[in-house]
C-alpha cells in the first residue's frame, strides 16, 4: 500500500473558497445536543452561581494567556526568492511538461535525509562536501519521467542520482535505482545502476560539468551522458520499483548539481480541443463553457465545469490564459462531485495574477497563481494577464506541490484531521476536478489539460516525509 505520513503543521480555518458564495460548510458533528427544557428553581440558582464562578475563573485564565495568533500563509524566509526567479526552460519545453526541480536560489521543494551540508553556493549551484553519505530528495515522488541534470564531481569523488527511491534506501537492488557517479568505483562506475546493471560504455569526467539525460518509464531506464547512450536497462526482477523520489547523493568528496529538470510522462489528455465530452457542467452554473479554436473557454460565473473522471494521487499539467486584467479563477481537485447546492467542495489551485505594491512576492488575498487557496501563498506571481502560462500540480497523499512556468510555487502538507470534504479537513481520496468560472467578469481559456495517476502497490510505496516548507 502507499504510505502517507502526517506532520504537526498549522491548521487553517478556511472561510470561503474563491467564488464559493459563502462560508465553509458547517460540520453537524460539532452541534451541541438539545438541553432540558425546564429546571427546578433551586437547581437553576445553584447552576447560575457555579456558572458565575466558572466564568470568572475562565476570564482570569484568558487574561493570563494571550490569544493564539492566526496562522500565516506567507512563505518562510529561507524559501523567499532573493531576486526574481529565472525561467530556464523554453516555451516549447514548458508546453511539453518540463519543470525546474531546482529554482537556482533556494532548496525549496527538497528534503535532506541526514545532516549532509547541502547548500546553494555563490554560483547558484547545489553543493555538498561534508557529512556521512546522504540524499537530498524531492518532497514528492515521480513515476514515469524524463530527467536532465548537470553535475560536477571532484577528483576521486563518489556521488549519484537516485531514481524512484524511498527517502532513506539501504538496498539499491530493491529500494531505488542508483545511477552512479564515481569514475573510480571498483564495481559500479559512472553510468551504472548500483547492484543492478553495468554501463554499456565507459563514462568518465571528474572536475568538469557533465549532463545526464535519463528516461524512466515502466520497467525501463535509459541514460545518456553528454548526449551519448551509456545505459539501457529493463528491470525484470522482484526489486522493480514504479515510483519514488528523485534524490541527489553526496557520498565522498565535493559534489555540485545545477539545471535539474524533470518532465512527467504518461498522462491522459482530458481536453480534446473539439468538445466537452470529458466534462460535465455542474447544475446551477451561470458560466458559459465552450471550445474555441481548440481551447476550453470559461466565461462569466459563478460556475463549474467538472471532469467525468476522478483522481486521488496524480500529476496534473495544464496551460491557461486570463483574457483580461485582474481576473480570478481556479482549478478544483479531489472534489466531492458538485451539486447546485454545493458545487465546489474540494481543494482549489488558484489562478489570479494580481499582486500588491508592484511586488510579485505579495499576491492579492495571500494566494496568487499556483497557491492552494486559503491554505498557502505562492512564492512569486509568475504569469501576466493575457499571456499563456503553464502549471504543474502534484497531489500525493497530504502533500501538494505546484509549479508555474517551471518554477515551484507550493510545497504544502495538509495536516488537518481527515475529512471527505477538503473544506473541513484533509482528503487523500479520489475526486473529480473542475474549472471555475469565478464571477461575471471571468474570461479564461485553457489549452492542454492532462492528468497522470500514480501507480499503486508496494513497488510504488513511499512515505511522504515531514517538511517545513
Amino acid at each position: 500500500m502507499r504510505s502517507h505520513s502526517a506532520m504537526p503543521l498549522i491548521v487553517l480555518t478556511m472561510l470561503c473558497f474563491s467564488g464559493c458564495g459563502g462560508d465553509e460548510a458547517s460540520d453537524p458533528r460539532t452541534s451541541d445536543p438539545a438541553q432540558p427544557a425546564a429546571r427546578s428553581e433551586s437547581s437553576a440558582n445553584e447552576n447560575a452561581a457555579a456558572a458565575s464562578g466558572t466564568k470568572n475563573s475562565e476570564k482570569a485564565k484568558a487574561q493570563e494567556k494571550p490569544a493564539p495568533k492566526k496562522p500565516s500563509l506567507e512563505v518562510a524566509d529561507e524559501f523567499r526568492f532573493p531576486s526574481a526567479p529565472k525561467i530556464l526552460l523554453t516555451d516549447d519545453e514548458l508546453r511539453a511538461g518540463w519543470i525546474q526541480l531546482y529554482d537556482g536560489q533556494t532548496l525549496f521543494g527538497w528534503m535532506p535525509n541526514n545532516e549532509v551540508d547541502w547548500h546553494v553556493n555563490d554560483s547558484g549551484e547545489i553543493e555538498a562536501s561534508q557529512g556521512e553519505p546522504g540524499l537530498l530528495n524531492t518532497t514528492v515522488p515521480f513515476a514515469d519521467y524524463e530527467l536532465r541534470c548537470d553535475y560536477w564531481m571532484a577528483e576521486g569523488g563518489n556521488s549519484g542520482i537516485f531514481l524512484r527511491t524511498i527517502a532513506s534506501p539501504s538496498d539499491p537492488t530493491k529500494e531505488c535505482y542508483e545511477l552512479n557517479i564515481c569514475d573510480s568505483h571498483p564495481k559500479f562506475k559512472t553510468g551504472s545502476l548500483v547492484g543492478r546493471a553495468q554501463p554499456g560504455k565507459v563514462a568518465t569526467g571528474e572536475g568538469v560539468w557533465k549532463t545526464f539525460h535519463v528516461t524512466v518509464e515502466g520497467n525501463r531506464i535509459i541514460a545518456r551522458l553528454d548526449g551519448e547512450l551509456v545505459l539501457e536497462f529493463e528491470d525484470e526482477t522482484e526489486g522493480l520499483r514504479t515510483s519514488g523520489f528523485i534524490g541527489l547523493q553526496k557520498n565522498e568528496g565535493l559534489i555540485r548539481f545545477r539545471n535539474v529538470f524533470v518532465r512527467p510522462i504518461g498522462a491522459e489528455e482530458i481536453s480534446n480541443g473539439k468538445d466537452l465530452a470529458n466534462w460535465n457542467i455542474v447544475a446551477g452554473s451561470k458560466s458559459e463553457f465552450s471550445v474555441q479554436d481548440g481551447e476550453t473557454h470559461v466565461a462569466g460565473g459563478p460556475g463549474f465545469l467538472e471532469t467525468k473522471k476522478s483522481w486521488g494521487d496524480f500529476v496534473l499539467q495544464f496551460e491557461a490564459r486570463t483574457n483580461d486584467a485582474g481576473l480570478n479563477g481556479g482549478v478544483f481537485f479531489r472534489l466531492i462531485p458538485g451539486t447546485e447546492e454545493a458545487p465546489s467542495n474540494g481543494y482549489e489551485l488558484q489562478i489570479e495574477h494580481v499582486f500588491l505594491d508592484g511586488d510579485r512576492t505579495k499576491p492579492k488575498d495571500n494566494a496568487g497563481t499556483g497557491a492552494i487557496f486559503r491554505r498557502n501563498q505562492a512564492r512569486w506571481v509568475i504569469p501576466n494577464d493575457k499571456e499563456m502560462f503553464h502549471t504543474t500540480l502534484v497531489a500525493y497523499g497530504p502533500r501538494f506541490s505546484s509549479w508555474v512556468n517551471g518554477i515551484q510555487m507550493t510545497n504544502w502538507q495538509d495536516t488537518r484531521k481527515p475529512d471527505e470534504n477538503p473544506r473541513r479537513g484533509s482528503k487523500v481520496g479520489a475526486g473529480p476536478m473542475s474549472l471555475q468560472g469565478h464571477d461575471e467578469t471571468t474570461d479564461i481559456s485553457f489549452g492542454y489539460f492532462r492528468v497522470a495517476s500514480y501507480p499503486t502497490g508496494d513497488a510504488a510505496a513511499v512515505t511522504v516525509p515531514d517538511a517545513a516548507n
